[in-house]
């Protein structure tokens, strides 16, 4: 069965509508070797994407989206130019990988960070332990489907 994951991104340096407009993106820039790890050695075509908007007001889950390839290495470490450069890195020996992202489909309203702290169901998501900062986390299915079905409900303000 297909694994779900959370990947978080700003919505100012790349939102859910950008992946939409673009229809595909190599899911780059990743340097934490935690992060790394899943993308290298668990993530497969196929996998579900919660797309997670981060530092902005307010953070949430934004869109579904979905692992398009397999992991390989991220050309960014090997740019000098870019501010993912690494000079211990090379092609014949990458430290970073990444994969790429297509979107599946905007979520009919954003499911916000404080509204899953209130959902007891989501208790032991991964997201809302202390002090986990991860860009990149597996979601258990179940807890991805109850944030997919929140999104189709009212928001609790409204």
């Amino acid at each position: 069965m297909a694994r779900t994951w959370l990947m978080k991104s700003e919505p100012d340096v790349y939102s859910y509508e950008d992946l939409e407009r673009e229809g595909r993106t190599l899911w780059d820039g990743i340097r934490n070797y935690q992060a790394r790890n899943f993308m290298r050695d668990e993530m497969r075509v196929g996998d579900r994407v919660l797309f997670y908007h981060s530092n902005c007001e307010p953070p949430g889950v934004a869109g579904i989206a979905e692992v398009a390839s397999e992991p390989y290495p991220d050309p960014t470490q090997f740019d000098p130019k870019s501010k993912y450069f690494d000079e211990k890195s090379s092609e014949e020996n990458p430290r970073w990988m990444l994969v790429d992202v297509t979107p599946v489909r905007a979520l009919p309203r954003l499911v916000s960070l404080a509204e899953m702290r209130e959902e007891a169901r989501l208790a032991d998501l991964p997201l809302l332990r202390k002090g986990n900062r991860l860009s990149i986390m597996p979601v258990e299915n179940a807890d991805a489907d109850r944030i997919i079905a929140m999104a189709d409900q009212p928001a609790p303000d409204a």
